[in-house]
């Protein structure tokens, strides 16, 4: 699931600042899930907007409206008739969302109020963990369906780095080591032979797997 998180009130603030009549689209599906974009969240930024720009004596007219996908084209020709009525549209949905209405609605500026942070699995209802980078050459086929571009801090294809401590990670004692846990997942497989195929190296990057927690949750206590 992609996942992601608002950006700040005042960022959003200033890229309407020169509007007058605004429709916020909101998202129906992962944003919606992650609590960030969905029917909800939209009419909450639209009280927030409004109410800061009366206070600024410069109002707004706002508009509201989620579709199912703002990635999918066929969902966005709801939204034909309503676009032409207003100066800027602002998506809540991922970074793919608002290049499609940007796309659709070439006239008129399409601003993003959302940050897409990445593909996540849900751990608990606030709490959302990546586990892929969507980097275009998938190994889990090999590690045991262990991601180790994501879950290893250094991007380790061929085994761990000596910085390994008894299964944790030397850049975070709370992140596991991803290819301690490869080791084991492979061994309970009879698959540790996969281990001894060399994969070409990449350019190394920071990729500490990121935790996203919505504001108002936290993480449950273990």
């Amino acid at each position: 699931m992609i996942v992601a998180k608002r950006k700040p009130f005042e960022e959003i603030k200033n890229l309407l600042k020169d509007y007058k009549k605004v429709l916020n689209v909101g998202c129906g599906t992962c944003v919606a899930v992650c609590l960030v974009g969905g029917e909800k969240e939209v009419d909450v930024l639209n009280a927030e907007l409004d109410m800061a720009r009366k206070l600024e004596d410069n109002p707004i007219e706002l508009g509201a409206c989620t579709v199912e996908r703002q990635c999918d084209r066929e969902y966005l020709a709801e939204l034909d008739d309503k676009v032409k009525d207003y100066d800027a549209v602002l998506s809540m949905a991922c970074g793919v969302g608002v290049q499609f209405l940007a796309e659709r609605f070439p006239d008129i500026p399409v601003f993003p109020a959302v940050d897409t942070s990445g593909l996540a699995v849900n751990q608990a209802v606030g709490w959302y963990e990546e586990r892929c980078r969507s980097c275009s050459s998938c190994v889990l086929g090999l590690t045991g369906g262990i991601c180790p571009v994501t879950m290893c801090a250094k991007g380790l294809y061929n085994g761990p780095c000596g910085g390994t401590n008894n299964g944790s990670c030397e850049v975070d004692i709370d992140q596991p080591c991803a290819w301690y846990m490869i080791y084991e997942r492979l061994q309970r497989q009879g698959r540790l032979d996969v281990i001894k195929q060399l994969h070409q190296a990449v350019e190394w990057q920071n990729q500490v797997p990121r935790t996203l927690i919505q504001p108002g949750y936290k993480k449950p206590e273990e």
